[in-house]
C-alpha cells in the first residue's frame, strides 16, 4: 500500500510539474489567440568577451636588461646571431625585431610569425618553437644583427612580441616592414624589451 501511494504521489507531481511547464510556455497571439511554445525565447546580450588568457603577456632575455647595451655577440661586430630570448603569449604571437633609428624608415632585423601558445624561450640563435622566420629589411628569412653606420649615434633595438591567435597566411614574398606593419595590424597585444647599440 505504500508503494502504491509513493507512485500516485510521484505521478501527480509529474503531472503538475508539466502543466506548469506548458503554462510557462502559453503566450497569446496578435490576435488574442492562446498559443503554446516549445522552443525557449533567445535574446541577444551582444557579444561574448573572449575568456581571459592563462598569463600576461611577457618579454624578457637574460643576455640583456631593457634599455641595456646590446653583448657584441649578436651585432654585426660578433657571430651575429640572435639573443637568448623568454616569453609568455597564452593565444600565440609573432616577434618583430626593428631600428626605428635606421635612416628612412624603421629597419627589421628579424620576423617570427607562428610562435606556439604557452611560455617559451630560445637559446642563441635559436628560432621561436613553431615559428617561422619572414623576410626582413635584408631580404633574409633570418636574424640579421644590428650593424648601424658608423656615427651615427645611439640606436634603439626593440624586440616585440605580438599577441597573435593563428599564424597568418602571408604572401612568401611579404617581408620588412610591410610585413612588420601587416602583423602588428593583427595583433591584439604586444610588449617589448629594448637594447642599445652604437659604432
Amino acid at each position: 500500500m505504500k508503494s502504491l501511494t509513493a507512485s500516485t504521489l510521484h505521478r501527480i507531481v509529474l503531472v503538475i510539474s508539466g502543466l506548469a511547464l506548458v503554462a510557462a510556455l502559453t503566450g497569446y497571439d496578435s490576435d488574442g489567440r492562446r498559443t503554446v511554445s516549445l522552443a525557449p525565447k533567445l535574446t541577444s546580450v551582444g557579444p561574448i568577451a573572449e575568456s581571459p588568457a592563462d598569463g600576461p603577456l611577457t618579454i624578457s632575455s637574460p643576455a640583456f636588461d631593457d634599455g641595456a647595451p646590446l653583448p657584441l655577440q649578436y651585432t654585426c661586430e660578433g657571430p651575429n646571431i640572435s639573443p637568448p630570448l623568454t616569453w609568455s603569449t597564452p593565444l600565440g604571437g609573432a616577434l618583430v625585431v626593428d631600428d626605428p633609428d635606421a635612416v628612412g624608415a624603421p629597419y627589421i632585423h628579424w620576423i617570427v610569425i607562428g610562435i606556439a601558445p604557452g611560455p617559451g624561450n630560445v637559446l642563441n640563435g635559436e628560432i621561436p618553437r613553431g615559428g617561422t622566420e619572414l623576410l626582413n629589411s635584408a631580404g633574409a628569412a633570418s636574424y640579421t644583427g644590428p650593424c648601424p653606420v658608423s656615427g651615427t649615434g645611439v640606436h634603439h633595438y626593440r624586440f616585440t612580441l605580438y599577441q597573435l591567435p593563428g599564424t597568418p597566411q602571408l604572401p612568401p614574398e611579404l617581408g620588412g616592414l610591410k610585413a612588420a606593419q601587416v602583423v602588428a595590424k593583427l595583433s591584439t597585444a604586444q610588449v617589448q624589451i629594448t637594447a642599445t647599440f652604437a659604432r
